[in-house]
């Protein structure tokens, strides 16, 4: 069977589509530290296919991070290049692509552990707006689905709801996503599954809602995962937790939150 025959339509790819040899810019003249980039170009409003276009960026005018050499690449040597960054902290989660094989964040991966040419490509298995940028809007409809707030119905204390340092302690691990979605985009099963499965960020948000003390709403949140998809199709392949950047375990969260569908019905 042809793997192209099996591509799940609802994710926004052409099955006929193949990555063909792009643009090869010229080296900078008179650079001895060169460094090569073979970069994902495609632009769904021209009918032609994706590409591969290669530079050479002078790394000796360069700062240490891909996103650095993207935006060189950017700004000397092709304007038209398209991909996303705001912070350049680690903070945003914008500049989420694949890096030589590995989802992760522009800002943070340094271009001196990729050996040889450093190949980028948007991130896996959503819709390509252009180039680089991911449509991302599926994935934060699912997060807006789980309604990723805090929900109490008694009535509301005259000061903040407190909480103790075991309390607090509890959120450590899931509160410092910044969903960058490098998890979800690096899920076999969110892949093939997508339009039902929610993917390891969004599980990992509504898990880190369910420990909160202060919610109140844990019935309600468990109601709405109670699914034959939604929660359960994950197999435990822990792409999720090898990808994420900021060194968080999606897989453990969505454990969590098995057992606690468990517990309940105990």
């Amino acid at each position: 069977m042809n793997i192209n025959d099996v591509i799940p339509r609802n994710l926004g790819m052409n099955p006929n589509s193949r990555v063909h040899p792009g643009k090869v810019w010229p080296r900078p003249e008179g650079a001895t530290h060169v460094k090569e980039f073979h970069i994902y170009r495609y632009d769904p409003d021209s009918g032609q296919p994706p590409r591969l276009d290669t530079y050479f960026v002078d790394l000796d005018k360069c700062g240490p991070m891909v996103l650095d050499a993207l935006i060189k690449i950017k700004n000397e040597i092709d304007s038209t290049l398209t991909f996303r960054r705001s912070c350049r902290e680690g903070v945003c989660g914008s500049c989420a692509m694949n890096m030589h094989g590995t989802n992760w964040l522009a800002c943070t991966r340094a271009i001196r552990d990729i050996p040889g040419a450093v190949e980028i490509y948007p991130l896996n298995s959503m819709p390509v707006i252009k180039d680089l940028v991911p449509d991302q809007t599926h994935a934060f409809a699912q997060y807006e689905s789980i309604e990723p707030w805090l929900k109490t119905s008694t009535p509301p204390p005259d000061r903040e709801r407190l909480q103790s340092p075991a309390e607090r302690a509890r959120l450590d691990g899931y509160y410092e996503c910044i969903l960058c979605f490098c998890c979800t985009g690096g899920c076999p099963s969110w892949w093939w599954n997508g339009d039902r499965f929610m993917g390891p960020a969004v599980l990992l948000q509504a898990y880190r809602a369910l420990v909160d003390s202060r919610d109140e709403a844990s019935g309600e949140r468990l109601d709405y995962l109670q699914d034959p998809f939604k929660l359960y199709r994950c197999h435990t392949i822990l792409n999720c937790t090898r990808t994420c950047p900021k060194g968080l375990n999606p897989g453990h969260a969505i454990a969590e939150l098995k057992k606690l569908m468990v517990e309940r019905e105990h």
